[in-house]
């Protein structure tokens, strides 16, 4: 059993494709590869030419899990180049925006898509078969945060609703009341969600990650504040690529990017709660204490845990924005093109999010940039395979599959946004 490779060919149930190589020789882990071979999409360049108001609708076409994410970069990166700043109630809806959008992502990657690994169910339609209860109370939570995105967005999947300078519509508390009365018993299943996840079984693995995510000095990060790494990095968005670049390698047509200085680097959630924990709510530090979770968590396993504190913390914030709402008198501000280069970094549920557009002075797109979380994720998550594996080499093979699959799986990773991982394959040399 000295030498083995572990492969995946074709990862099947992603939005996308993509496979899987690490190979040993002598016991010693000395190739992993996440090889990803969807064909490019593009985005990048059928944006150039189009009038600055269209970004938000075409890249939320990016991905139907994480819309919001697109749109609120595209958005913020808009409003910098034109030299607008959105506040107020404007600024507390798009906040109420993302926490559906982190509710409904968070709730199907904890129960549909990671919790099977861990209770050793081939996938969550297996779980309901024994345990169906459990998945139609997780389905009820996830409709909550669909919910949210459908009043404020127009509709669940790629809104329409969400515009550069605000929204097309706002709603009214009387709109908003219902969603409040859900949100109340959310808050409790998502207690109790943290709660289940620090039952489940955890691989023995702690790795001295770079994390990266954005910084608000008052909030847990969404839509605005500085990039800050847990190595003493601390820039704006504006600065993006002077500390970050993208590669091209051979095994994957999505660029890898990394940290100039350092390398790889880790976003997500486990890179926002030990970079933002201050930040968290009272009731979400209970919960992740209650959890068993301290301050920092560096096992990559344990992000379910800390996927389910941030659907906690979602859930009482879009609470708290709701209760505090008074509607806005227009429903977005005035945005007049004007020639420039705008950025936007904002926290989709997978992790940091950049864009970079650059208008003329009639608003046409003449470059635009995005750098998804899963391009910045994709180098560390080939060490954590080279680690796992390097750590556990004397696992049975069905064992040693079964936990590689998770070690992916941690990162719930987009390829085109990706959901699920589903055959490994070892073959022997």
């Amino acid at each position: 059993m000295k030498n083995r490779t572990v492969k995946v060919d074709y990862l099947a149930r992603v939005e996308g494709e993509g496979g899987l190589f690490v190979r040993v020789k002598n016991d010693v882990v000395t190739e992993a590869k996440f090889r990803i071979f969807e064909p490019p999409r593009f985005f990048e360049a059928f944006l150039r030419g189009r009038h600055f108001t269209e970004a938000p609708d075409i890249t939320a076409r990016i991905c139907g899990i994480c819309p919001i994410a697109y749109q609120m970069s595209s958005v913020h990166a808009m409003e910098q180049a034109c030299g607008v700043v959105v506040d107020g109630q404007l600024r507390a809806l798009r906040r109420l925006i993302y926490c559906g959008e982190w509710i409904e992502s968070h709730v199907l990657h904890i129960y549909m898509l990671h919790a099977p690994d861990f209770l050793g169910y081939e996938d969550a339609i297996q779980i309901a078969k024994d345990h169906p209860d459990v998945v139609k109370q997780a389905l009820k939570l996830k409709k909550i945060g669909n919910d949210i995105v459908a009043l404020l967005g127009g509709r669940e999947i790629h809104p329409i609703n969400i515009k550069v300078g605000g929204f097309y519509r706002v709603p009214s508390k009387t709109e908003l009341a219902p969603l409040a009365e859900k949100l109340k018993w959310a808050l409790d299943t998502a207690i109790e969600t943290a709660r289940f996840t620090s039952t489940l079984p955890f691989p023995k693995m702690e790795r001295d990650y770079e994390f990266v995510s954005t910084s608000h000095p008052d909030e847990y990060p969404f839509n605005e504040g500085n990039i800050i790494s847990s190595k003493q990095l601390d820039i704006t968005k504006d600065d993006f690529y002077n500390h970050f670049e993208e590669q091209h390698v051979k095994h994957s047509t999505s660029l890898h990017s990394v940290r100039k200085a350092t390398g790889e680097y880790h976003v997500g959630p486990l890179a926002r709660y030990n970079l933002n924990y201050d930040r968290l709510p009272d009731v979400a530090k209970q919960a992740a204490t209650a959890a068993g979770l301290e301050t920092t968590c560096t096992n990559p396993f344990k992000s379910i845990i800390v996927r389910a504190v941030e659907t906690v913390f979602a859930c009482h914030e879009a609470l708290r924005i709701i209760t505090e709402y008074e509607e806005p008198r227009t429903p977005s501000v005035d945005v007049q093109p004007k020639a420039g280069v705008g950025h936007g970094c904002t926290e989709a549920p997978r992790g940091m999010l950049y864009h970079r557009y650059r208008i003329d002075d009639k608003g046409i797109i003449q470059d635009a940039k995005i750098v998804p979380p899963t391009s910045q994720n994709q180098k560390v998550i080939e060490s954590d395979l080279a680690d796992f594996v390097s750590r556990n080499i004397g696992l049975p093979q069905d064992k040693l599959t079964w936990q590689c699959e998770q070690v992916v799986r941690n990162y719930d990773p987009c390829i085109s946004c990706s959901c699920h991982f589903l055959k490994l394959h070892i073959e022997r040399e």
